[in-house]
């Protein structure tokens, strides 16, 4: 179980070192990623065509992560466009890297992204 404080100590951090398994080759495969945390969940966000990390994960959900020193195991899942939690993961992507906005501005900040999320 993650405590409050490792939280609030990890959600200031700049990256995450996200480690699929590749559907292919069965490798591991690490990138590193912005992201944030809400909620006791942590949001990731990718712009443009489905990378193999994110093919990675349609076929094996089961991902490993660092954050700073702190390591963790999660499942990760896609949003659904237009859900209160997509629209969570929106807001605290866009805050935490660019600042309070109005809502249009986040939305077409996220237009054309795919969301994720990892729940541990």
């Amino acid at each position: 179980m993650i405590h409050k404080d490792d939280l609030t100590e990890i959600s200031s951090k700049r990256l995450i070192h996200l480690t699929t398994r590749g559907r292919k080759t069965g490798k591991s495969h690490t990138v590193e990623l912005w992201f944030a945390v809400r909620d006791g969940r942590f949001y990731l966000s990718h712009e443009g065509n489905e990378t193999d990390w994110m093919k990675n994960i349609r076929n094996n959900n089961q991902v490993s992560f660092e954050i700073g020193e702190k390591k963790f195991v999660g499942k990760a899942r896609y949003l659904d466009d237009h859900t209160a939690e997509a629209e969570k993961a929106k807001v605290a992507l866009y805050e935490k890297y660019c600042g309070r906005a109005a809502k249009e501005a986040i939305e077409d900040w996220f237009s054309l992204s795919r969301l994720l999320a990892i729940d541990l």
